[in-house]
């Protein structure tokens, strides 16, 4: 097996500019790391356990399967913080029949991105 030391999330937005207002001033992520010049230079941000690098650009909008997961403590707040910003919700915080709380928002290019609270109760909060 391949030992993986660290891993992140690729994204080659059409309009870079755009994408980094989204996720570093719309969504609030921090800056891991920035690295080149010019509207196309990287920029890493965290995302919890990983991370989610920005470099580059594309002619076309990513693939429409890929999606990302966030989980954040509260999705209702996350909600109105995201809604005050100015955020597209595409579907407001609902408990799913698989107990998770999930909103649904998409990034400039369309990727959606499914915002998830885990309730205290969840089986993914407890070890077997």
């Amino acid at each position: 097996m391949v030992h993986v030391l660290s891993s992140r999330t690729l994204l080659r937005p059409t309009d870079p500019e755009r994408s980094r207002a989204f996720y570093g001033e719309a969504l609030g992520l921090a800056v891991y790391r920035e690295f080149g010049t010019g509207p196309e230079r990287g920029t890493v941000y965290f995302l919890g356990g990983g991370f989610l690098e920005l470099s580059g650009r594309s002619e076309t909008p990513p693939a429409p399967g890929l999606q990302l997961w966030l989980q954040v403590a509260d999705a209702a707040a996350a909600h109105a913080e995201l809604a005050a910003r100015g955020v597209e919700v595409l579907r407001p915080p609902k408990q799913e029949p698989w107990g998770l709380i999930e909103m649904w928002i998409a990034d400039p290019d369309g990727v959606r991105i499914a915002v998830v609270e885990v309730p205290a109760d969840h089986p993914l909060r407890h070890r077997p």
